[in-house]
């Protein structure tokens, strides 16, 4: 994922794109091959080797929503058929259900909710592939994701080029987190960012609003080939859970990644594979597959513990994940490499707080504002009437007192006297310049006054 175009908190426009590594896609167009639509299955490594197999086990994300907000999500994929339940259009410009593939990446969508809640699909050919299995739901063919029994929520919203309709992407964040909260969302799944750690102050109350819903929210951290030499918005958002790019060594990736102090966890980011709309099958890259993964694994958390809460969730999974590079969290890989059997059946200790932050305690920090309570939604009505305001009173006259008096009085007198005295020597010096004029003489040239004495005069 890269950003077309930079922003500063007090910029007119957010400017988000959803792209993927290099700012484009990372292979050409593929078509499944009609005998062996399996090989596409086969491709998945991150299933095995990074215990989501072992996982399933456990849990494999029924009950839980999963909002994505993207370029929009084809629910008609063969490998999403029966996934997608529900959507909306922040844009303006997409279908009233957030299915239509809109802005300048449209396929993004469908290829991270592939990644996450992909169901695969049995072949038309029966002789070729074995029929789903009924106890799962899942197709032996296509793309399998991370929570195969999740359901998605599909919020289009138009980035990474002029929307048509007109509408910011300061506007189409908020509303499509706003939007994905409200419609049930336990995870929302934000596979887009920026190359400035800023967003715009009109995000703060929607992230704040999913935080006091208790919603978790994953992001990618951004790829370096796009631009992303650190994290950028929204991952920088305290309480959201940041997920950075790994290569198929299981090692930082160096283009499919991105640095920062708020990266959580890391996951694979290379060699990925997704559904595109229309049906077929692409290889990508970028942190834009990693964060699905991550939010496949908080699904599997949220439907094998229903109440535990948002911060555990996290905790959950940055506790259990494999420690890398430095020891401890770093910037690179955060708390480690993500283990999703581990973050289903480790003995994990209950968090006082969510280890990437709380939104609320930020503003109450940096906006100088106290949202202590959930936001209502600008459609929201208020609650109560506004409160009448009060009838005008008139102040009443108080008695004048000796000490409002004497200071006027002291104030005239003084000014008398000092008329009388000015007065006085004015007349002084008037008889003095009279008496004295009597005795002087001008010099015609040169202007100057010499004093003769009188008892000389002829």
């Amino acid at each position: 994922m890269t950003l077309q175009h930079r922003w500063h908190r007090c910029a007119v426009s957010a400017a988000l794109a959803a792209v993927l590594a290099g700012g484009g896609l990372a292979g050409t167009l593929l078509t499944a091959p009609a005998a062996s639509a399996d090989s596409w299955r086969d491709k998945e490594y991150w299933l095995n080797e990074y215990g989501i197999s072992a996982a399933w086990q456990v849990s494999k994300g029924a009950g839980v929503k999963v909002a994505i907000i993207d370029s929009g999500v084809d629910g008609q994929h063969p490998d999403l058929k029966g996934a997608v339940v529900g959507g909306t259009d922040a844009s303006g410009a997409g279908d009233p259900n957030g299915q239509k593939s809109i802005g300048a990446k449209p396929e993004h969508g469908t290829l991270v909710a592939t990644l996450l809640a992909g169901r695969g699909h049995a072949s038309a050919d029966a002789s070729v592939s074995a029929s789903p299995s009924p106890a799962s739901g899942v197709g032996p063919d296509g793309i399998v994701g991370v929570a195969p029994e999740a359901e998605i929520l599909s919020v289009s919203a138009w980035l990474g080029s002029p929307n048509p309709a007109g509408k910011t992407d300061q506007e189409q964040i908020p509303e499509a987190v706003r939007w994905a909260v409200d419609n049930g969302a336990k995870v929302i799944n934000i596979s887009l960012g920026s190359t400035s750690p800023d967003w715009p102050q009109s995000w703060d109350a929607a992230f704040l609003y999913a935080e006091q819903k208790d919603v978790v929210i994953v992001a990618a951290a951004g790829n370096r080939i796009g631009g992303n030499v650190q994290v950028g918005a929204p991952a920088t958002i305290p309480g959201v859970l940041t997920v950075a790019g790994l290569d198929r060594n299981r090692t930082a990736s160096v283009d499919a990644s991105s640095q920062g102090i708020s990266i959580g966890v890391s996951a694979p980011a290379e060699k990925l594979v997704g559904g595109l709309p229309g049906g077929s099958y692409e290889d990508w890259a970028g942190t834009s597959g990693s964060a699905p993964i991550v939010s496949g694994v908080a699904a599997l958390i949220r439907s094998k513990w229903p109440d535990m809460s948002a911060k555990q969730v996290i905790n959950r999974i940055v506790s259990t994940a494999e420690d890398a590079g430095v020891p401890g969290k770093d910037p690179i890989y955060g708390y480690g490499i993500l283990n999703a059997e581990a973050a289903l059946t480790a003995d994990v200790p209950e968090a006082t707080s969510n280890p990437e932050g709380s939104i609320a305690d930020w503003i109450r920090v940096h906006r100088r504002g106290d949202l202590s309570s959930p936001t209502p939604g600008p459609s929201a009505k208020p609650s109560s009437p506004p409160a009448a305001l009060a009838d005008p009173t008139v102040p009443v006259a108080k008695t004048p007192t000796e000490a409002d008096t004497a200071v006027p009085a002291t104030v005239v007198l003084g000014f008398a006297l000092l008329f009388a005295g000015i007065v006085a020597g004015a007349s002084i010096h008037l008889t003095r310049a009279y008496r004295i004029s009597r005795g002087l003489r001008e010099e015609p040239r040169t202007g100057g006054v010499e004093v003769v004495d009188p008892s000389t005069r002829k």
